[in-house]
């Protein structure tokens, strides 16, 4: 079975046929919205110098740190975890969504070139966010009717190669965090906004019973502190993000 990095640039390049199937044959990836760092191949690499391509070959956006913050297509991205089109210098979905509206009204968004795009965000565990944009500098393109037929191909395409690569890339690999009960129970309630006196009462456990559980679940995750425990449970899907917010 092939693993690692030929994995990663088998599903490049089918990212890449698809790209070419369907009229948006550029495209632009990143496994991590929110790092600088590019994806590489077996030879260390971009893909986007090996395997992609975008619409103005002088623009390296896998160099320019700055790229992320620009781009409304990764901005949007960290508003929908699903994916989304754009089209005369509009952004739409499947589905009525505020954010949509909110980026629509921008009148002359920097879209580097793109007339027509479908924009894939490929949320992760631990609150990572991937994205990849297939693009077209053709407003032409019929991109709504590619979106209604292959919205979900895009969308499992951007996950399998943006997973598959933050597998590769991540060296410590540690057993996922597996907590109690009464560690899930403690910080929700720290989550709420409730004192450990006020969780004890609540759960009938001492008040150092309290502190002992969240503790030991921050430890577990990796992390130092109440709050970060209680933003990494909910970046695992422990307590629930509603409950941390």
């Amino acid at each position: 079975m092939t693993t690692g990095l030929e994995l990663v640039e088998y599903l490049a390049r089918d990212a890449a046929r698809l790209g070419a199937e369907t009229g948006l044959p550029y495209i632009a990836a990143s496994a991590d919205i929110g790092s600088p760092e590019p994806m590489v191949g077996l030879d260390g690499r971009p893909l986007a110098e090996t395997v992609f391509r975008w619409v103005d070959p002088a623009l390296e956006y896998w160099r320019d740190r700055s790229f992320a913050l620009r781009s409304p297509f990764v901005h949007a991205a960290r508003f929908s975890a699903e994916p989304f089109y754009y089209h005369d210098r509009r952004f739409g979905s499947w589905r009525p969504a505020p954010w949509i509206e909110t980026f629509s009204r921008v009148e002359t968004p920097d879209t580097f070139g793109v007339g027509a795009a479908i924009i894939a965000p490929a949320y992760h565990p631990r609150g990572v966010i991937g994205a990849i944009v297939w693009a077209s500098p053709d407003p032409d393109v019929d991109v709504k009717s590619v979106f209604d037929a292959k919205a979900g191909l895009f969308h499992a395409t951007a996950l399998k190669l943006t997973g598959a690569y933050q597998d590769v890339r991540r060296s410590i690999r540690p057993e996922p965090a597996r907590l109690t009960r009464r560690e899930i129970q403690c910080l929700k309630w720290a989550a709420a906004g409730k004192t450990d006196v006020e969780i004890g009462t609540i759960v009938r456990i001492s008040t150092p019973t309290v502190r002992f559980h969240i503790t030991n679940a921050a430890g577990k995750l990796g992390v130092g502190g109440r709050s970060q425990a209680v933003l990494r449970a909910a970046n695992l899907g422990y307590i629930g993000a509603a409950a941390a917010g």
